[in-house]
């Protein structure tokens, strides 16, 4: 007897997910992340899937084996808030950071107490006899050995975007957010910095700094802030650069992190962004007794 509803049968086939749909076009099924990798490779190859595609599987097979500790963002490099600060300087802090959660501190900086959301700072144009420590949310606290599956879960599940990461001490490690962790299947998300190459490298800021890529060219910052940056150089070992980020970086003797600071020529630059170890952005403005743009 025929099958009386065989639509209903091709409709139960199709409900296979795309990965099990995927493990049937691979026999013998791989015995390893490797070998499954290679795998996907020659699914591509075949046009089973797309290139976009197999970056992400990609991306959720290595996130099986990554913890909150491979992803953080070091203590150190952390934008913090002191819950003493006056306003107007947390203010300031916000713009110039660009960040829209904040961990915020009391005494050390290992003394977390909550998060400031940057868009409850609004809340005090409206009530400005709000203390700050009532618009803290609860801070979240989970070890660098947590897996970024069971991290995204968590993330997920009670929607928080930041979590403080500890070492096996209790102490402070690092933070994560859910980019940094969403990153690592879909690669890198834009944000506020990224701007497009032909929309400009230098913007002009509220409090009469800049904001100025760093690959900007030597010769145009020079020219835009009236200095020559290369006669002012603090080094002499014949090395050239073309980039803005490449004579700073070299200057300083590092690759510079966020919220580092440099003078040079009576400019100050501030990092205000890297990505895979190159300043995207700096913030350059006039010293007291030096040149002004």
């Amino acid at each position: 007897m025929s099958e009386p509803y065989p639509a209903r049968a091709a409709e139960r086939e199709d409900k296979r997910s795309f990965l099990q749909r995927l493990a049937e076009l691979i026999h013998p099924g791989p015995d390893s992340a490797a070998q499954l990798m290679a795998s996907l490779a020659e699914a591509e190859d075949n046009q089973i899937i797309n290139a976009e595609s197999r970056l992400m599987i990609e991306g959720v097979i290595r996130m099986a084996d990554m913890t909150a500790g491979d992803v953080m963002v070091a203590a150190p490099r952390m934008d913090l808030l002191h819950i003493e600060d006056p306003v107007d300087l947390l203010l300031n802090q916000v713009i110039d950071t660009a960040h829209s959660r904040f961990p915020v501190y009391e005494g050390e900086r290992e003394n977390i107490i909550g998060i400031l959301l940057a868009k409850d700072l609004l809340k005090l144009q409206r009530a400005p006899e709000l203390n700050i420590r009532a618009l803290l949310r609860p801070a979240v606290f989970v070890p660098e050995s947590k897996g970024l599956n069971d991290l995204l879960r968590q993330f997920r599940d009670n929607r928080n975007h930041l979590a403080m990461v500890i070492d096996e001490y209790g102490r402070t490690a690092g933070l994560i957010t859910i980019e940094d962790v969403l990153e690592q299947i879909v690669g890198e998300i834009e944000d506020e910095f990224d701007i497009s190459d032909d929309a400009g490298d230098i913007f002009g800021l509220p409090d009469r700094s800049f904001r100025v890529n760093g690959n900007t060219s030597i010769e145009r910052v020079s020219e835009a802030f009236g200095v020559n940056l290369k006669l002012a150089r603090q080094r002499s070992d014949g090395h050239d650069f073309d980039t803005l980020g490449g004579l700073i970086a070299h200057e300083m003797g590092h690759v510079p992190h966020r919220g580092e600071a440099f003078e040079l020529a009576g400019l100050r630059f501030v990092v205000l962004h890297t990505r895979a170890g190159v300043v995207r952005w700096f913030k350059v403005s006039a010293m007291s007794n030096g040149s002004s743009a």
